[in-house]
């Protein structure tokens, strides 16, 4: 790397934005290394699923079957719970909010 290792997550994810152009916010998206595929149907997702896939292969990047998980009907992706019925924020990240206790002094807010 150019500057040393702090700058590969960037270019790393800058590449994946580059092989994935054609297919980014239509029915991809790509965090660091994280791919999510999302379709209207299972037959649309299969497609879908061949196409990012096949671009993995192309370019040479290799994915390893214990970290994928396919044909999810709920995702946790980034803080939300992406599912057939919408976008929603995780309960999970709500919960950690309320559970915050009260500050009662200017100098402990700053430091929040």
């Amino acid at each position: 790397m150019p500057f040393g290792l702090t700058s590969a997550p960037a270019i790393f994810m800058d590449y994946m934005n580059i092989i994935f152009r054609p297919y980014l916010d239509s029915f991809v998206i790509v965090f660091i290394d994280d791919i999510l595929i999302y379709s209207r149907s299972p037959g649309e997702h299969e497609k879908h699923l061949r196409t990012v896939l096949q671009v993995l292969k192309d370019k040479e990047f290799y994915a390893k079957l214990f970290k994928c998980s396919f044909w999810l009907k709920e995702v946790h992706f980034l803080g939300h719970v992406i599912s057939e019925h919408g976008v929603a924020v995780d309960p999970s990240k709500v919960e950690a909010v309320l559970k915050w206790e009260r500050h009662n002094s200017v100098t402990e807010i700053r430091s929040l």
